[in-house]
């Protein structure tokens, strides 16, 4: 992938999958998500706000290079995944922040279809990590991707971090539900053991009608796919949401700050490809002893090929 913001050549999610069905699943080997968040395991352009939420930036990675075992249990309504991870390719790149971890997720998910129908996914989530260099540091902008960080505890001294997390959504057809929750523990007695917390919470109704689909393999809900798109002669499909979502980096000896957001939005989806976002946001940031809001004008015209 070529980053133009940094000028820069990636190589993103990339591996090999082979399906085990003794295992009730699949294997993957390579580059990829951890697996902690709904959120973040979907594919960017497939979610349903224009940036992932403030907590899941700061505290989350990316993407690590690893093996990760994904299961799926129909008769038990059960998803998993669980894999082990290391920095040796990925070192000093951005979204690396730990040398290596263990990470996993099971959720709950009893449905009437994967495509249309009632849905309901509990999960728990985990992710136990040794920091890059012992050192740690959460960071985030404010889901707005070309302006600074405005929460931040810079870099301290940890030998490790543990994360912990709580995600429901509930799907009653056009209409979709969600929250995610997390909690991460540092070890490190010269910050105090910091504990950091965030999540976020929103619900979203698709106008024209269509059910957002949902992936078995990865529990993660795909992007919406428009019953009649504006090249057929129909509406596309016109989704309207609501999220509001929190962190607070604020433990121990370190004050990063606490930042909440609102954001109304609205999707567009003109056809399985082509997408325009309109998006307001007010955010309210407490650091360095000090309040400040701000508000938030945002547009995104997004094109898959």
């Amino acid at each position: 992938m070529y980053d133009g913001y940094t000028d820069e050549w990636f190589i993103r999610q990339t591996g090999l999958m082979l399906a085990i069905p003794e295992a009730w699943g699949h294997v993957w080997v390579g580059r990829s998500k951890e697996g902690p968040s709904l959120n973040r395991v979907m594919t960017g352009y497939d979610g349903w706000t224009h940036e992932r939420f403030t907590f899941s930036d700061a505290a989350i990675p990316l993407l690590a290079d690893g093996i990760k075992w994904l299961g799926y249990v129909p008769k038990r309504n059960l998803i998993w995944n669980l894999g082990v991870f290391t920095d040796a390719l990925s070192k000093d790149q951005s979204f690396s922040y730990y040398h290596k971890a263990i990470a996993g997720r099971i959720a709950w998910v009893p449905m009437a279809s994967d495509s249309v129908g009632k849905l309901l996914h509990l999960g728990l989530s985990f992710q136990v990590g040794e920091p890059e260099d012992k050192t740690l540091q959460l960071k985030s902008k404010p889901e707005a991707s070309d302006v600074p960080n405005f929460i931040d505890t810079g870099k301290f001294p940890a030998t490790s971090a543990t994360l912990l997390g709580f995600e429901a959504y509930y799907r009653p057809g056009p209409w979709l539900f969600g929250t995610e929750y997390y909690m991460e523990k540092a070890n490190s007695p010269e910050a105090g053991d910091p504990l950091f917390t965030g999540g976020d919470i929103f619900a979203n109704w698709l106008v024209t009608g269509e059910t957002r689909s949902y992936n078995t393999l990865g529990g993660y809900f795909r992007q919406v796919s428009p019953a009649r798109s504006v090249f057929e002669g129909g509406p596309g499909a016109v989704e309207v949401l609501l999220r509001f979502s929190y962190s607070d980096l604020d433990s121990g000896t370190l004050r990063g700050g606490t930042f909440w957001r609102l954001t109304p939005m609205v999707n567009w989806h003109l056809a399985d490809y082509l997408r325009l976002e309109l998006i307001y946001g007010y955010g309210k940031l407490d650091r360095f002893d000090l309040d400040g809001a701000t508000q938030f004008f945002q547009s995104r015209l997004q094109l898959e090929f």
